[in-house]
């Protein structure tokens, strides 16, 4: 049974930060690419974030880029997703999701297409604001 669950969400001032979790089951992170995305109400779901299995290649849209990092360890089956620096803009519930893949993945074009993910968390609401 293949199953993602994010955590780590809540309600935090601009400028501070959340780590995000998305604990895996059901298959290995090793042979896997992970998508972090959101979607803020009344908009539609946008890539953030991609970590590639094989070889750890990440990708980063523009507007968390130098702000978000994503990881992943492998022993614990758990990518997270660092987010400093937040913005209310980034206020959204957020998604893991994740594709089995043996080798390396096109992370950014992966990100720009969430199709590309097969199996999908239930979210976990970011609210930033002051």
């Amino acid at each position: 049974q293949v199953q993602l669950v994010e955590s780590g969400g809540g309600l935090v001032q601009p400028g501070g930060s959340l780590r995000l979790s998305c604990a895996a089951s059901g298959f290995t992170l090793d042979y896997s690419a992970i998508g972090w995305f959101r979607q803020a109400p009344g908009k539609e779901r946008e890539g953030v974030s991609c970590i590639s299995s094989s070889v750890g290649r990440t990708y980063y849209v523009e507007f968390v880029k130098g702000r978000f990092t994503i990881s992943r360890d492998n022993a614990k089956n758990t990518v997270y997703l660092q987010m400093n620096s937040l913005k209310p803009e980034d206020t959204a519930v957020y998604y893991c999701a994740a594709v089995w893949s043996p080798s390396p993945v096109p992370c950014r074009s992966y990100v720009a297409n969430s199709k590309s993910f097969e199996y999908w968390g239930q979210g976990t609401q970011v609210t930033v604001s002051s």
